[in-house]
């Protein structure tokens, strides 16, 4: 996490600087979530046979080859290189993302809400390491710009390595790997599995498409680094911090209602930008897009866990991710393109269609899984 927290302050802007053209900025980010998106499914079959473990460091050793590559191209000026080494990065992004289905995995169903959010409260120091390590050392290398920052993603791969030998995860069992499983059609026509899908999909995908451009408009608007850093921090903060509490809040009101509220915070986000371009703006905005994200996407996937059975987890998990990623791909590329060539307003505008099927969506279950309920008792 503080990895991509590093990568998504920085990126556009060092790819302004190596891009043939400004409207490609954001491309060496869109590279990094395509990786993420074509290796999602994959690392979920992988970690069906060998485990998440092994999995997970399969993953970093990618991570670190994409650091060292990402660096190089910086150094170099080569743009090519930059985005490559990007798409690696993305690639141990898409077995990192496992992680929070590795604690629900090992959690019982009561607990299984909060052991996600506990896991994506590591965010919460990623929200100061990562932007930290952009600051501190974005002049290290005193003629290329951000090329300590991107050396310094070595050490956090090589950090997560050390951490991940001290980790107990089960290999998974007979089950798991054998089981009967319906075919997936049969898994995704489930309420449960096409609202989580829509909720943690709307989460990223909005999230995804104004966080990737805030640092650019801010930049446009005549802000500094430190400025657009502490946006960001703000922001990765929202997105995380909720999670000490997101679990039990589902617990007590139900995962239907704390994903209807997150929709809601997206909107919150959308209006506070459609009104103002000052650091307050920019702040506010962020950090109810931060909370509208962790209870949306937490709500997500703690819902798509009703969805599917032992010997269906990888194949179920695997294809969530594989959508919510394509479209975090999609957004990581258009907005560039559509902050280039439309502006900011435009930006924001784009995403409450979403915004409004995922709240529809949301409700809608909501009131079925009340009247089954309802019958049920009676």
């Amino acid at each position: 996490m503080s990895g991509s927290s590093l990568i998504i302050l920085t990126s556009a802007l060092v790819g302004a600087i190596l891009a043939p053209h400004p409207q490609w900025a954001t491309l060496p980010v869109a590279c990094m979530f395509t990786g993420t998106l074509i290796a999602t499914f994959p690392a979920s079959m992988l970690m069906k046979r060998i485990g998440r473990r092994a999995g997970f460091y399969v993953g970093l050793i990618i991570g670190l080859i994409g650091a060292i590559i990402v660096t190089t191209g910086v150094i170099d000026g080569g743009f090519f290189y930059f985005c490559m080494g990007s798409f690696l990065i993305g690639v141990v992004n898409a077995f990192g993302q496992y992680y929070r289905f590795a604690a629900s995995d090992v959690a019982t169903s009561e607990y299984r809400s909060r052991a996600i959010s506990w896991v994506l409260a590591g965010g919460i120091v990623a929200a100061f390491i990562g932007p930290g390590i952009a600051i501190w050392t974005w002049d290290m290398v005193a003629t290329v710009p951000y090329a300590g920052s991107y050396s310094m993603l070595v050490g956090l791969y090589a950090i997560s390595m050390l951490f991940l030998f001290f980790a107990r995860l089960p290999m998974p069992t007979i089950e798991e790997r054998s089981g009967a499983t319906r075919p997936l059609s049969q898994i995704i026509r489930q309420p449960e599995f096409f609202v989580a899908v829509i909720g943690a999909t709307v989460a990223y995908g909005s999230m995804n498409l104004i966080m990737v451009a805030t640092p650019v408009e801010m930049k446009g608007s005549g802000y500094l680094l430190p400025d657009s850093a502490s946006v960001i921090m703000w922001h990765i903060l929202a997105m995380f911090a909720p999670s000490f509490v997101t679990g039990h809040l589902i617990r007590h009101f139900g995962v239907t209602r704390i994903m209807v509220t997150g929709t809601l915070l997206l909107a919150v986000c959308v209006t506070i930008n459609l009104n103002g371009s000052s650091l307050i703006h920019f702040t506010s905005a962020l950090i109810a897009l931060g909370l509208g994200w962790n209870f949306l996407f937490v709500g997500g996937t703690t819902l798509l866990a009703d969805a599917y059975r032992p010997a269906e987890k990888a194949k179920t998990q695997g294809f969530n991710d594989l959508i919510i990623f394509s479209t975090v791909a999609m957004t990581a590329v258009t907005s560039g393109l559509l902050h280039h060539h439309f502006g900011w307003e435009t930006i924001n505008l784009a995403v409450i269609p979403a915004i409004v099927l995922a709240f529809a969506a949301t409700l809608w279950l909501d009131r079925r899984r009340r009247r089954l309920m309802q019958h049920r008792t009676v």
